[in-house]
C-alpha cells in the first residue's frame, strides 16, 4: 500500500515539475578562459565588414578577449592589425548550441561612446543551407554610440530584407539584464523584467516561418559602420563590454524538441547506489526533494550515493561539461 502510495506521489511529482521552465543551458563565465565548448570565434573583417561596412578585425586575442572574475570581457582597441585600425571580438555557439523556443537572459554591461556598436543577438542555425535573412535574425540587444537607448530586433525575408523592433530608455553602460521570451507565437523583448515590445510569429503572421527553427547565439562588440558610424576623437579605447552570464530556460511541457540532454538513473528506485547514464560527461549534478531543499551536491561523477537519504520522492538536476543541463526524477526506498 505504502509502495503504491509512492508511485501515485511520484507520478504527479513528475506531472508538476514538468510542466515548469528549466534551465537548459547557460554560461555563467565562471572559468579562467573561454569554454570552447559552448563558444567559436569568428576571425578576420568578414565580407564588407560583416555586412556592416564594420572597422574592426574580430581576433581571438588575449588582448581583446577575457574571462575572469567570473564575466566575459570583449575589449575593443584601437590598433593596427592586418587592414584593420581596431581589434575586437565576436563570438558565437554556432555548431555548438542552438535550440528552439525559450526564455533568454544575459546581464550585460556595455560601453558607450560614438562607432562603439555591441551587441548580444542569435542567427538561424541553418544559415549555411539557406543563407541571409532567410535563416531568421533575433537581435535581443543592440546598442550604438551615446543613445540613451537599447534595442530589440528581428529580421527576416518577405521578398527581400525586412525587419522590424522598438527600443526602450536604458542607462547601458551599467549592468542590466537583456531578455527575450520566445513560444511558437511570439517574441517578447523585455530589459530588467519590464517588456518593451513584442512580434506575432503565430500562424496569422505572414512570411516568419524562420522563427521555428533552431537559433545559436552571437556576442560581439563591433567598431564603426553604417548604423553607428565611425569612432571620433572622443570615443575612449579600450572599450570593454561584460558579460555575466547567458541563460536558456524551456518548458519541457511546451518544447517538442527540448535540449535538454537524455539521462537516466539506474537502477531506479535507488536503495543505495545508482548511475548517471548519459552520452555527455557528468560535471556536476545536485538532488532536491520535494520541498526545493537541495539534499546533495557532487561534481565530476555520475554515481549517485543514496544510502543516507530519506526514503521518499528526489529530482536530480545534472550539469553537463558542454554547458547543457539534464533532469530526471527517482525514488529513494
Amino acid at each position: 500500500m505504502i509502495k503504491q502510495f509512492l508511485f501515485i506521489t511520484f507520478a504527479v511529482f513528475q506531472s508538476f515539475v514538468y510542466s515548469q521552465y528549466e534551465l537548459v543551458w547557460s554560461d555563467e563565465f565562471d572559468g579562467e578562459e573561454l569554454d570552447q565548448e559552448k563558444w567559436t570565434f569568428d576571425i578576420g573583417q568578414g565580407s564588407w565588414g560583416w555586412g556592416n561596412n564594420e572597422l574592426q578585425y574580430y581576433t581571438s586575442n588575449s588582448s581583446n578577449i577575457k574571462v575572469q572574475d567570473g564575466m566575459l570581457n570583449i575589449t575593443a582597441q584601437e590598433e593596427q592589425y592586418a587592414n584593420a585600425n581596431y581589434t575586437s571580438t565576436r563570438i558565437k555557439t554556432k555548431d555548438r548550441y542552438d535550440f528552439q523556443y525559450g526564455k533568454v537572459h544575459a546581464r550585460i554591461s556595455v560601453p558607450v561612446g560614438q562607432g562603439l556598436w555591441p551587441a548580444f543577438w542569435m542567427l538561424g542555425a541553418n544559415i549555411d543551407q539557406v543563407s541571409w535573412p532567410q535563416c531568421g535574425e533575433i537581435d535581443i540587444m543592440e546598442h550604438v554610440n551615446l543613445d540613451p537607448v537599447i534595442h530589440g530586433t528581428h529580421h527576416y525575408n518577405n521578398n527581400g530584407h525586412v525587419y522590424q523592433g522598438g527600443s526602450t530608455i536604458c542607462a547601458a553602460e551599467q549592468f542590466n539584464v537583456y531578455s527575450i521570451e520566445w513560444t511558437p507565437n511570439h517574441i517578447i523583448w523585455s530589459l530588467n523584467g519590464n517588456t518593451y515590445y513584442s512580434t506575432d510569429i503565430g500562424p496569422s503572421a505572414i512570411s516568419k516561418e524562420e522563427f521555428h527553427n533552431p537559433f545559436f547565439f552571437l556576442l560581439n562588440l563591433a567598431v564603426g559602420g553604417v548604423w553607428p558610424g565611425s569612432p571620433n576623437d572622443e570615443t575612449v579605447f579600450p572599450a570593454n563590454m561584460y558579460v555575466d552570464y547567458v541563460r536558456v530556460y524551456q518548458d519541457v511541457s511546451k518544447v517538442d524538441d527540448l535540449d535538454l540532454v537524455k539521462i537516466s538513473i539506474q537502477p531506479n528506485p535507488i536503495n543505495d547506489i545508482a548511475q548517471i547514464t548519459s552520452n555527455q560527461k557528468v560535471k556536476e549534478y545536485k538532488v532536491v526533494d520535494l520541498s526545493g531543499r537541495v539534499v546533495f551536491e557532487a561534481q565530476n561523477t555520475s554515481l549517485v550515493d543514496a544510502s543516507r537519504f530519506d526514503s521518499g520522492l528526489y529530482i536530480i538536476y545534472v550539469s553537463m561539461t558542454n554547458g547543457q543541463i539534464a533532469r530526471e526524477s527517482f525514488m529513494k526506498i
